[in-house]
């Protein structure tokens, strides 16, 4: 059965030099009603220069709803508790106010982090339990996202799924085609673990370029095609084999998309839905 149209979204990575009211119409006459907002665009501000309450408008004029906020980064540094918890306020207090589901929290993933394996974990685990009170106030759901690349402090879906466990709190997890494909976590593995009720989101992108996998990165990730080599529709495939009914979301980082023009935007969605539906 083909997935439905509802259960796509749209990130706005995509159409990084589009304005929100740009972006919503677009999205709009795609057919669909969901995006990620982020807070790593151009203008540094989750709404660019609108307030909260233009925002609400402009997503109530086109029938959009603000799934998630990207995101509250380097979760599992502890070194400025304070810091931590005031970032995180920051941006619920945020989501709260645009109506929106979700905040996505992202791992630190930076070459300098000398922890071990094990001091990641703990790590991780403390800051799960330190922020839940707070994601509870304000009503708010916490969707963390494993990173796959190498030098990240939390590649591992699996991983991260018995965090979320050991954390006692009703976090839940964003699974990413292109970050599952560098994980390296063995697919048997994952199919007989995962438990598909735990995401609450899941990242699509593709990548066509060939240099060794090793020596991907955010630059090479476009949207999909036949010739993706992450696989995003047999891994969306899977996921629906094995019982999951959530969202998806249309994530790719390129710089080349800098150069697509609505009318690109759209024709990449729409390829890219058609894709997964065909």
């Amino acid at each position: 059965m083909a997935i439905a149209l509802e259960r796509f979204c749209i990130n706005r990575k995509i159409a990084p030099k589009l304005s929100l009211e740009s972006f919503f119409r677009l999205v709009q006459r795609c057919g669909l009603n969901k995006v990620e907002l982020r807070n790593d665009m151009p203008s540094g501000s989750v709404t660019d220069n609108l307030s909260n309450v233009q925002l609400n408008t402009l997503a109530t004029e086109y029938g959009v709803e603000i799934v998630t906020i990207n995101a509250l980064g380097k979760f599992n540094l502890l070194a400025d508790k304070g810091a931590l918890l005031a970032r995180a306020e920051a941006l619920l207090t945020q989501a709260q106010a645009l109506h929106c589901r979700a905040v996505v929290l992202c791992p630190n993933c930076d070459a300098n982090d000398r922890r071990s394996e094990a001091q990641k974990r703990e790590d991780t685990l403390e800051s799960l339990q330190l922020l839940a009170p707070l994601f509870k106030q304000y009503g708010i759901a916490g969707y963390v996202e494993p990173l796959g690349f190498g030098i990240s402090s939390l590649r591992s879906s699996l991983l991260t799924q018995a965090l979320i466990r050991d954390a006692a709190a009703p976090y839940k997890m964003v699974l990413d085609t292109f970050h599952h494909y560098l994980s390296e976590v063995n697919q048997a593995d994952f199919d007989a673990q995962i438990q598909v009720d735990q995401i609450g989101l899941v990242h699509l992108s593709g990548v066509e370029d060939p240099m060794l996998k090793g020596g991907l990165t955010d630059e090479q990730r476009i949207m999909l095609s036949d010739k993706d080599r992450l696989k995003s529709k047999a891994q969306v495939l899977n996921l629906e084999r094995l019982g999951y009914r959530g969202l998806y979301a249309f994530e790719p980082f390129s710089s080349q998309l800098d150069t697509w023009t609505e009318q690109d935007i759209e024709r990449e969605i729409r390829q890219s839905i058609a894709l997964l539906q065909g």
